[in-house]
């Protein structure tokens, strides 16, 4: 068994970690092919797709982080994230998604910092709680969802929740137990209904209409 990262870019960082948190696999993937300005060719995707699904082996746990809110290259990232759930899906693997707040937050690392040291501020929180260090940013990110997968997957078999951090007891809990959200409704105006080519009278019938949305 293994537990594994993936942070999803077009240098996608992943990282198994066998049972007991020792790593197996710490890489960046990147696909090969002709480069296309802001983006990824076809070639690149595919490249990319298949190396990573030659990475992945039967039984694998695995945790994968979902695309940032108001990315700059959201038709990129969707293909990318899309292509990789397709691989796992492929090998008749699941996983977990894990939101990128939520990867900070595991080491601790949701406080406010200057844009360009946001990475190294992450890496930093990776390094204090698991001693764990690598060239590349996209690695140290897939070693924490990696770490996540690990987490999740031991507590629904049985852990305890006090072999972990406060803050990550929430992350863990948030991921197995997410808040049910109530279905919404959207109340219409109320309408008169009346036969064509005559006025509405006294004692019309009144009909209010009311659709729910299910989410």
């Amino acid at each position: 068994m293994r537990f594994v990262g993936i942070d999803p870019a077009t240098t996608t960082g992943f990282v198994a970690l066998d049972e007991e948190g020792n790593v197996l696999v710490a890489t960046d993937v990147r696909g090969e092919g002709k480069r296309i300005p802001g983006g990824i060719s076809t070639g690149m995707l595919v490249s990319l797709e298949n190396k990573v699904y030659n990475l992945l082996r039967p039984g694998d746990i695995i945790a994968i982080e979902e695309p940032a809110v108001h990315t700059q290259m959201a038709v990129t990232a969707g293909m990318i994230h899309g292509g990789l759930r397709s691989m796992i899906y492929r090998k008749e693997l699941e996983f977990v998604d894990v939101n990128p707040q939520r990867t900070k937050g595991f080491v601790n690392r949701n406080q406010r910092v200057e844009s360009s040291e946001k990475k190294k501020h992450v890496a930093a929180g990776v390094l204090e709680h698991y001693g764990f260090e690598h060239s590349s940013d996209n690695v140290a990110d897939a070693y924490i969802i990696a770490r996540i997968a690990q987490a999740v997957y031991r507590v629904k078999n049985g852990a305890s929740l006090d072999l972990y951090t406060s803050y990550q007891q929430r992350i863990i809990q948030a991921i197995l137990q997410p808040e049910a959200k109530p279905p919404k409704s959207k109340k219409g105006k109320s309408q008169t209904v009346k036969r064509p080519g005559k006025p509405a009278a006294a004692g019309s019938h009144i009909q209010n209409t009311e659709q729910t949305l299910l989410f």
